[in-house]
């Protein structure tokens, strides 16, 4: 059977929970001991959010003198929640990830409660462990890629971050990849690290033109002005080759622990592919 076919009853896992009456702090507790990305908010298991380290690092960031002890899950604006069941295909969870550009879905049970989630790295696993095809890296990576030179100014780099909405930038010289900055490299001065490290760009660009931000915060930034990519990129970046299958790329993404790689040819770079890019073929 195809792997699109496949019902997502494989692939569903267990998250972790918590009650809307629980404390912000112990949600980040949870959330650092189980090393986990993402916790449920659940109601007598009937599913109402998801609660990210990013949004418990905005929430900090909002609340100003109110006293961190007072917050709760419920009090969080919660993440609308996209759903399916374990009768659905991969390839109907991948289009809803696709459609929606989310890495994660819940699975409710008959009753519409909890029974478990789908996020983008079980279906990538999926496409390694159970995919038949022999696809190549050359077929879904995407070649137009944005990139930058290790002299250029760290702050043209989080300019090209933010215009094209993207989470890292591929360093390269003489047309070959030296580097990789992303967000948990870069660090704006004036935003807490703990949100730059799971932002995203657009998300980023709010802080930092967040209305009634102190002057003098805003002026931190002056001192990144000597710094170039080469002084905060991640060096000797993992590379697939063009001509090498999918799965390749999968199994150093997960090795790895990074979501894209730069794509080579003869040395040379010629694109990325990410995970999005394989849930994309499994949407198709």
């Amino acid at each position: 059977m195809n792997i699109k076919d496949l019902e997502l009853s494989e692939f569903v896992t267990k998250p972790i929970t918590v009650s809307p009456s629980v404390s912000l702090l112990k949600t980040r507790e949870i959330l650092l001991q189980k090393k986990v990305k993402r916790i449920i908010v659940t109601d007598k298991n009937f599913p109402i959010g998801v609660i990210t380290e990013k949004d418990i690092a905005k929430k900090i960031y909002e609340l100003g003198t109110r006293p961190i002890k007072s917050v709760k899950a419920k009090d969080f604006k919660l993440r609308k929640l996209h759903t399916l069941s374990k009768k659905h295909t991969v390839k109907e969870c991948a289009g809803l990830m696709k459609k929606h550009r989310i890495s994660l879905v819940i699975i409710l049970d008959k009753n519409k409660k909890l029974e478990g989630i789908v996020t983008k790295t079980n279906l990538v696993t999926a496409f390694l462990t159970k995919g038949s095809d022999s696809i190549r890296v050359s077929k879904i990576m995407k070649s137009d890629i944005v990139t930058a030179s290790p002299s250029d100014p760290i702050l043209f780099v989080e300019s090209l971050l933010i215009k094209y909405g993207i989470s890292r930038i591929i360093i390269k010289r003489n047309q070959k990849p030296v580097g990789v900055i992303t967000f948990r490299d870069f660090v704006p001065a004036k935003i807490p690290q703990w949100i730059a490290e799971s932002a995203d760009p657009k998300e980023i660009q709010e802080y930092k033109f967040k209305k009634g931000l102190a002057e003098t915060h805003a002026n931190q930034m002056s001192h990144l002005f000597p710094f170039h990519a080469t002084d905060i990129m991640s060096s000797n970046p993992i590379t697939v080759n063009k001509d090498s299958e999918v799965k390749v790329a999968i199994t150093k993404m997960i090795k790895y622990n990074v979501s894209g790689l730069p794509v080579l040819n003869n040395s040379r770079l010629v694109g990325i592919i990410t995970k999005s890019d394989i849930v994309s073929t499994l949407a198709n």
